[in-house]
Order: structure tokens, then sequence, then C-alpha cells
């Protein structure tokens, strides 16, 4: 079967949905640590409450993907579980910002944040992992870096929105205080609207996608179909893992080192520009929310270096070294923020590290799915989470030792974050990907 060329709208209704999950995305990691430290958490106990969301994501996603490989319903192959995601997420959304406001204890309170926030990752992986899976299911490999440029787009779009919420919020008049230990109004409006574009966006790709059904979708894969249809011969996660491809561990070590980096940004960056930029480590203060406000929009700042930076990267005419020249701009973003103290100046600190993020969206998966066949993508695809999720597990353990080191300032963790990406932009060279 002649693998046929999808239109730009057909590649775009296919991630479309991605915009949706990728707001609720962005409200949970620009405002995580800023609900737990007004909650009461300790700063040195802040990348603790990061291991849940990586930890739900290193459970779930294989199991999607293993089980997705499986699924032929009308409904489809992987949009059942986008849907089932999409609808746990704006319920958990509802209720998360909320854990302050309940007449709940300290305690209490925190221990309520956490169940939501593990039920919140979970859903957010179970819908955002069916479109990864589409785009290697339905587009060929000539296609495929454009069409995971385009999921990078409409992420980053996401990203930008749900980043600033809480600061548009803010500025029309919403409350951006609250009693000690409540959030403010601003950030729980945000959950609440970012809840519906969530749903109306996987509505949308969901009624103007079709999957393959198994005989277009093993002709189109060179596969057997009755080798796609039964599932007694569908491979064991460990037998995969055993006789995974080098490039999936290859790139999965560049992935270590890159989501170290973003697990220290979205867990210090609150902390690390109130003391630097409005000199506050009280977090009941109005300058410490200000700054909370703030990182939305350096994170906004960084979704459109990210976006910008994605028109870029097709322009390389070897995907590896623009892989590797987007890790260094994005370390040195990293590692200029402990030099600026000009909340302005930040801007070019995250247009760089947008450009690393960028890169971080679409070049795995396209470096990947290239060097997989389509028998075992999904499951592939979900034991390739694992390699987003295991390091910011790490990074969450020996956050507060390292932030220790490098004398309790959250600023210089950030410094951490940029060294962590350069050695990232090194282990690029060593990626060889060659079709199984």
């Amino acid at each position: 079967m002649q693998k046929r060329d999808l239109s730009f709208w057909q590649m775009w209704n296919l991630s479309f949905g991605f915009f949706g999950v990728q707001i609720a995305y962005a409200l949970q990691s620009a405002n995580i640590s800023r609900i737990f430290a007004t909650l009461g958490a300790d700063p040195h106990d802040l990348s603790f409450f990061w291991i849940l969301p990586p930890l739900m994501g290193m459970i779930v996603q294989p199991l999607v993907g293993t089980w997705s490989d499986k699924t032929w319903c009308r409904w489809g192959r992987r949009k059942p579980y986008l849907y089932l995601g999409a609808l746990v997420a704006v319920a958990v959304m509802a209720f998360l910002p909320n854990a302050g406001s309940l007449g709940l204890t300290v305690k209490m309170a925190m221990s309520f944040g956490l169940v939501m926030l593990m039920l919140l990752d979970t859903s957010i992986n179970m819908a955002m992992q069916p479109f990864k899976m589409m785009v290697g299911d339905m587009v060929n490999e000539r296609q495929k870096a454009k069409a995971y440029s385009i999921q990078s787009l409409l992420c980053n779009a996401g990203s930008l929105v749900g980043f600033l919420f809480p600061y548009i919020f803010t500025w029309i008049g919403i409350s951006n205080v609250a009693p000690a230990g409540v959030v403010p109004d601003s950030v729980i409006y945000s959950f609440y609207v970012g809840a519906a574009i969530l749903i109306l966006c996987v509505l949308y790709t969901g009624a103007t996608v079709k999957e393959m059904d198994p005989k277009e979708y093993a002709a189109f894969h060179g596969l057997s179909e009755q080798s796609e249809t039964d599932k007694e011969q569908k491979p064991g996660l460990l037998t995969l893992l055993l006789h995974a491809p080098k490039a999936f561990w290859q790139i999965g070590l560049v992935q270590f080192f890159s989501w170290v980096a973003f697990l220290y940004m979205w867990t210090y960056t609150n902390g690390g520009i109130a003391e630097t930029i409005w000199g506050t480590t009280d977090v009941s203060s109005a300058g410490y929310q200000a700054a909370g406000d703030w990182v939305g929009v350096l994170f906004a700042v960084q979704a459109v270096g990210s976006i910008l930076w994605a028109m870029v990267l097709p322009l390389f005419k070897n995907v590896k070294v623009g892989y590797a020249v987007s890790l260094v701009l994005g370390g040195l973003g990293f590692i200029s923020t402990a030099m600026i103290h000009d909340q302005y100046l930040l801007f070019i600190s995250y247009l760089l590290i947008g450009c690393g993020w960028a890169a971080m969206l679409a070049m795995p998966f396209a470096l990947l799915t290239n060097s997989l066949s389509g028998s075992s993508m999904g499951a592939y695809l979900g034991l390739f989470n694992c390699t987003i999720c295991l390091p910011q597990i790490i990074a969450a353990l020996i956050g507060g030792m390292l932030l220790k080191l490098v004398g309790g300032e959250q600023i210089m963790m950030l410094v951490v974050a940029g060294v962590s990406l350069l050695l990232g932009a090194v282990a690029v060279v060593g990626i060889q990907t060659k079709k199984a």
C-alpha cells in the first residue's frame, strides 16, 4: 500500500485536541509549586510534590499504549482513552485549586491537593498520549517531522494560553491575593476556564478524525492483519523493552538531561524570581503572588519562543544538529536567569529556554517513530514516556539536597537546569536511527 500524504488540515485536526490538553498541563506546571507553597509547603520540600505527576505518567502511559494497541472499536483505537482522560481531567480541575478553601487543616489541605494532583496528572497523561500515537499510526515517515512540529505548535499555543490565564484574570480585576493558606481566585478561575476549553478541543478532534480500521492499518504499516488483531500474539512490555532499538536508549539519555532541567524550572522559578526580582520569600505576600503571575508570563514567553523556534527547526538539514543547537540555547537561557535582576530582561532567558522546549516536543518522537515498526507503536511510545517521567522523579527526589548544596537559593537551581540541558546537547551526538 502506498503511504498517502495527509493535508495540512488533516494533520492539524489530528493534533488540535492537544491544544486543550496542554492548557491543562500548563496550568498544572506553572501553578503547582505556587499552590502548595500557598498551602504551607516548605521550599526544601517543594520538589517532592513533583514526584507524583511523572510517577503517574510512567505508570499510565505505557498501559494506555499497550491497551490501545489492542483496542479496535466503533469509537476508534486511541480515541476512547483520549475521551476518558479528558473527562476525568475536567472534573479534577474544578477541585484542585480549591484545596485551601474547604476549611481543612494545613495537613489535610495538602493531602487533598496531592490526591487531586495525582488524579489530574493521571488523566492528563491518559488524554495526551493518544495524540502522539495517532500521529505515529496515521502519518507516513516523510511527514512525521512536520506532523509532530504541528503538534508542537499547538502544544505551545495551548501553553501560552494556560500560562497567561492567572495574569489576565488579575489584570481584569479578579483577586490575586487571598487569606493565608487559600489559593487566589485568579488561579481558581484559570483552572475552570482551562477545563472548559480542554473538553471542547478534545471533542473537536474526536469529531474530525477517523482512525484506520485493522485492515487499513495493517496495510499502511506493512503488517499482516492477523498479527495486528490477534491480541494473544502481542509481546509484553518487558519483552519490548529488552528488544528496543538502540535509538530508544540513545534518545532516552538526551531525554534524561532535558527533563531534569525542566522539572527544576517548574519547581523553582516561582521562588527564584520572588527572591531575586521581588525580594520576598513570604508566600502570603502580594509580592510573592505577583511573582507567581509573572511566572505565567515568563512561561508564556517560553511558549512564544518555542512557537518561533519550531518554525526554524525544519530548516536544519540535519535533525540531530537542530536538536543539539536547540538544547544549547535552552541551557544558556537557564544559566542567564541567575545574572538578571530585571523582570523584563528575563524575557530573553525564557525565549532561549523555549528553543530547547520546541526541540524536546518534536525531535525525540520524530527520531524514535522512524526507528520503529508499526506493530507495537503505541506500546513503545508509552514506554518511551518513562524517559520523560523517570528523570523528573529522580530530579524531584534529589531537588531538596541540591538546593542545600547551592546555598538554598532557588534561582541557582535554574543554573543546575542549564548545565543539565548542555549535557543533553552533548548526548545528542550519540543518537543513531535505523528502522527496527
